[in-house]
C-alpha cells in the first residue's frame, strides 16, 4: 500500500478481510503519522478536526468502515440546523430547493437575487430547448440557462467548499453525476433539477441524515482503520519508484545515496493524482499522462475560539457560504460547536464558540502565501465584517492543506475511465483515493475497496495458475 491516508487504509483492512491474518500488509506513508486529511487537534483545550469533519451517511461506505473497526458507538450526527449565505453584505438562509445550488425555481431564489435577476433567470430557461449531449463545465451550463447571478451566488460558494473549485471548470458529470445525467432528457434546466431534487425523494428517506460524525472528531477514523487492518504500517517512508519484476513488484524508497527495496505480490497506490503520475510513469505511461494532467487546489483552514458574548447574537446557523464574486477572503465558515452537539456542550462550558473558516481556491494562491497569524487574522476580519463579532480570540489554529482537492475538469470521468483501463491491464496493480470517484470520505473509501478486490482478484488469479 502506498499512501497512508483514509483510502490507503481502507485498502489495506479491505485486503485483511478477503486475504485473512497470515497476509502481510505493508502501507508507506511518506509522512510522520497516518491519516491524511483526517486529523485531529485541540482548539482551546478542546479535539476539533482539521479536515474533513463529517461522513456522507447515505452512502453505505464510510459508516459501515466506521462500524466494523469499533467506531460505531462513538457514531452521531449534526444539528437540524440551516446554512446562511453571507452575499451582497448579510447573511441570507441558504435556498432550499436547489442541487449544488442550481435551482428548479429561480423564484425560491428570491432572498439572494434581486427581482430583475430572477425574472431574467426564469425567461432565459425557457427561451429555448435544453440541449446537453457531452460533459460540460457546470457553470457555464448554469450561466447559459439561469445566468451570471445563479452561478456567482449560489453554485460557486456551493461547489468551491466541497472542491474549492472554478464552477465555470469543474465537470457537470463528475460533480453532479444525477444532474448531469437529467440534463439529456430535460426540456429545461429546471426540469432536470426537479428530477433529482431531495424535494422529490420520499418522506422515508428525507427522514435519514444526509451526514454523520464522530464523537471526538472524524480524524479518529484513521487510526482505527490501521489498527484493525493489522498491517505493518511504516511512516517516514517517501516511494521513489516503482518497478515490475518476474514475480511482482519492486518498491525503492528511502533517500537517493542509500535506497532501500521492497519486493511484494501486488501494490495499491492510494496517492494524489502528481504522485501517483511519477509512480506510474515508467511501467504505465498511458496511466501516468492521464494522471499528469489532473489539477489541484490548495487550501487552508482557520480555526477559532471565540468568546461567545463578543456575538451581538448567539450563533445558530451550521454556518455561512461566501460567494467568490463578493471578493472577501474566506469562502466558508462552520460554526461546528452548533453543527456537532457533542463538541458544543463542551465548547459552552467554557463559554466559546469554535468556528472553522475555510480559504483557498484553484488559481488563487495570493491569500496562501500569508503566514499563518496573518490568515487567522484575515479570516478573524471577515468574520466580524459578516457576524458583527467583537471579541477576541481565545485559541486559535492555522491547517495548511497543499494540492488537496483535485479538480474534476470537464471529460473528468473519461479520463478516470482511461486511468483504470491502463491500470488494469497490469496485474498486480491497482489505484484508489480522491481523484477517482469523489473527494468525500465515503467516495474513499469504496474507491479502496474496489481497488482491494481487483488485487485480491489479482492473487487468486496467479494462485490458480501456479497450481496448475
Amino acid at each position: 500500500m502506498v499512501g497512508g491516508g483514509i483510502s490507503g487504509l481502507a485498502a489495506a483492512w479491505f485486503l485483511r478481510q478477503s486475504l485473512g491474518p497470515a497476509a502481510e500488509i505493508v502501507v508507506l506513508e511518506k509522512q510522520p503519522v497516518v491519516g491524511g486529511h483526517l486529523r485531529v487537534s485541540e482548539v482551546a483545550g478542546l479535539p476539533v478536526d482539521e479536515g474533513a469533519e463529517s461522513l456522507l451517511a447515505r452512502r453505505p461506505e464510510a459508516v459501515d468502515l466506521v462500524a466494523a473497526v469499533g467506531l460505531g458507538s462513538s457514531v452521531v450526527h449534526p444539528a437540524s440546523v440551516g446554512a446562511g449565505l453571507w452575499s451582497r453584505g448579510s447573511i441570507v438562509a441558504l435556498p432550499a430547493g436547489t442541487v449544488m445550488g442550481v435551482p428548479a425555481d429561480p423564484v425560491g431564489l428570491a432572498g439572494v437575487l434581486t427581482t430583475d435577476e430572477v425574472m431574467k433567470a426564469i425567461a432565459r430557461d425557457a427561451l429555448s430547448p435544453l440541449r446537453v449531449e457531452e460533459d460540460v463545465a457546470i457553470g457555464r451550463l448554469v450561466r447559459s440557462r439561469y445566468g451570471d447571478a445563479v452561478a456567482d451566488r449560489l453554485v460557486e460558494p456551493l461547489l468551491g467548499g466541497v472542491y474549492a473549485g472554478r464552477a465555470d471548470e469543474l465537470s457537470l458529470d463528475a460533480t453532479v453525476p444525477a444532474l448531469g445525467a437529467a440534463v439529456r432528457t430535460a426540456r429545461s434546466l429546471g426540469e432536470a433539477v426537479s428530477a433529482v431534487s431531495p424535494d422529490g425523494a420520499s418522506a422515508g428517506a428525507s427522514a435519514r441524515p444526509v451526514f454523520a460524525g464522530l464523537d471526538g472528531g472524524v480524524g479518529r477514523l484513521p487510526g482505527a482503520v490501521a489498527a484493525a487492518s493489522g498491517a505493518d504500517v511504516r511512516t517516514g517512508v517517501t516511494v521513489r519508484s516503482l518497478e515490475r519484476t518476474a514475480d511482482g513488484w519492486r518498491l525503492v524508497t528511502g533517500p537517493v545515496p542509500a535506497p532501500s527495496v521492497l519486493d511484494v505480490d501486488a501494490v495499491v497506490l492510494a496517492v494524489p493524482a502528481a504522485a501517483a503520475s511519477r509512480l506510474l510513469g515508467a511501467e504505465v505511461p498511458a496511466a501516468a499522462a492521464e494522471l499528469g494532467s489532473v489539477e489541484a487546489a490548495s487550501m487552508a483552514i482557520v480555526t477559532l475560539a471565540l468568546p461567545a458574548d463578543g456575538f451581538p447574537a448567539a450563533p445558530s446557523s451550521s454556518g455561512f457560504l461566501v460567494p467568490p464574486v463578493d471578493g472577501r477572503t474566506i469562502k466558508a465558515v462552520t460554526y461546528s460547536s452548533v453543527k456537532w452537539p457533542w463538541l458544543g456542550g463542551r465548547a459552552e462550558a467554557g463559554g466559546l464558540v469554535l468556528l472553522r473558516a475555510s480559504l483557498g481556491r484553484h488559481g488563487e494562491a495570493r491569500d496562501l502565501q500569508l503566514d499563518d497569524g496573518e490568515l487567522a487574522a484575515a479570516a478573524l476580519a471577515d468574520v466580524r465584517a459578516a457576524t458583527g463579532y467583537s471579541g477576541d480570540v481565545a485559541d486559535s489554529r492555522v491547517t495548511r492543506w497543499g494540492g488537496a482537492l483535485p479538480q474534476y475538469a470537464v471529460g473528468h470521468l473519461d479520463r478516470v475511465a482511461r486511468v483504470r483501463a491502463a491500470v488494469d491491464a497490469v496485474p498486480g496493480l491497482a489505484v484508489c483515493g480522491a481523484v477517482y470517484d469523489g473527494v468525500g470520505v465515503a467516495a474513499c473509501v469504496g474507491a479502496a475497496r474496489d481497488a482491494a478486490a481487483r488485487v485480491v482478484a489479482d492473487l487468486s488469479e496467479r494462485r490458480a495458475r501456479i497450481e496448475t
